[in-house]
């Protein structure tokens, strides 16, 4: 199955109309040689970064940024380590890129989540490497910000002939799956039209991401945090005409970092789930995209069993967390004096050096460029950029 070569508009509105499934068979010959523009990627180039690594039996590791400084490392990562990367804002670290002194804190979560995104379409480019823009958990509560980006998406394509955002998550897990599933297909409806993917997400990742989520208890066993193959061919029939999506689904995966035993990850639960909707649609092998919420602390054989039953993207915001914060807590250690004293009391000797910000904050960007080259390596995507 094929599509024409289109005008911006006209090819937005095949796209929206192009079902999910002549899309797996139009993708089903991709190259891994395949190449694309750097820079933030939507639409069917979005396709077939996702294809790609599903085919090359890779992932993409997902960072939550909130900062410039944050935006800059993960850029610096993907570009030293040649491969692509995601980077995704919450509505936390959205409101905190606007400012925490911003007055109304509904909007600052908007434009905060807009001025990073025209960063990272103005960077991406540059560092010469492919970069997937993403909106990380929004609950029912957060269903109206995800729609006011979605204003600001559909007035940046009018401008550019791109969305704002390759992708937006909506999280309504904690809600009956009927109304979840029919929710997403409304906001999908949308999305489509602009060349973008959905990112939805079933059964219950334990843990909390900016105060969305559920409570997970250490070494119980929640029958929440493993997602039925049922709902997911569901979600599947609700979805698969209306446009690009992705599925989140619990196997045992929880935010935060646990002790050994206390996160009984199930990665065949996503092997039942993509069979069962091959046998059903009669596709070829790992039809969904599928998503790794929680994958800070994940042993790597799991992690790598998880990429080979479709998962092209994991999370790993608490570890970046602390790959970011950890340099700085030694570099004050290490110049404790700097950190009270503008000139040493003893001998007059200046601090500047080392309390000015780009000393700490540079350590921090060094930090977290470090771990991502651990997690490109653990995700086999070193060195694989689609970037031309």
């Amino acid at each position: 199955m094929s599509r024409p070569i289109l005008s911006n508009d006209r090819q937005m509105a095949a796209e929206a109309a192009f079902s999910y499934l002549g899309r797996l068979e139009a993708m089903s010959g991709v190259s891994t040689a395949s190449k694309l523009k750097p820079g933030v990627v939507t639409g069917k180039d979005y396709e077939t970064l996702v294809a790609t690594c599903k085919a090359g039996s890779y992932a993409l590791p997902a960072v939550n940024v909130t900062s410039t400084n944050t935006i800059n490392a993960v850029l610096e990562a993907a570009a030293k380590n040649k491969a692509d990367v995601i980077i995704q804002l919450s509505n936390g670290g959205a409101q905190f890129y606007a400012g925490q002194g911003f007055p109304d804190g509904s909007l600052a979560k908007v434009l905060g989540a807009v001025s990073a995104a025209r960063h990272v379409h103005m960077m991406a480019e540059h560092y010469g490497v492919c970069v997937v823009l993403h909106t990380d958990h929004a609950n029912k509560k957060l269903i109206p910000w995800v729609e006011s980006l979605l204003d600001h998406g559909e007035a940046f394509y009018k401008e550019t002939g791109k969305p704002l955002y390759s992708s937006h998550m909506l999280d309504l897990s904690e809600e009956p799956i009927d109304w979840n599933l029919s929710e997403c297909a409304r906001i999908l409806q949308r999305m489509s039209k602009l060349g973008m993917n959905l990112e939805i997400e079933l059964g219950v990742t334990g843990g909390e991401e900016d105060g969305i989520g559920s409570e997970f208890k250490e070494g119980a066993d929640n029958a929440k945090l493993y997602t039925q193959p049922e709902d997911v061919l569901q979600a599947f029939d609700k979805l698969a005409d209306i446009g690009m999506f992705s599925v989140a689904a619990s196997f045992g995966n929880v935010h935060g970092v646990y002790k050994p035993g206390n996160v009984k990850l199930r990665p065949e639960i996503l092997k039942n789930s993509q069979d069962l909707i091959a046998r059903r649609h009669n596709t070829g092998p790992n039809p969904l995209n599928l998503v790794f919420h929680g994958g800070s602390g994940s042993e790597k054989a799991q992690i790598t069993e998880a990429v080979g039953y479709g998962v092209f993207k994991m999370n790993i915001d608490t570890d970046t967390q602390f790959a970011f914060s950890a340099p700085v807590g030694k570099f004050v250690d290490e110049h404790p004096k700097a950190f009270k004293y503008q000139i040493d009391p003893e001998d007059g000797t200046p601090f500047k050096k080392y309390y000015d910000p780009r000393k700490w904050l540079r350590a921090a960007e060094v930090g977290l460029v470090e771990r991502l080259g651990e997690a490109f390596h653990d995700l086999g995507s070193t060195g694989k950029t689609l970037a031309a």
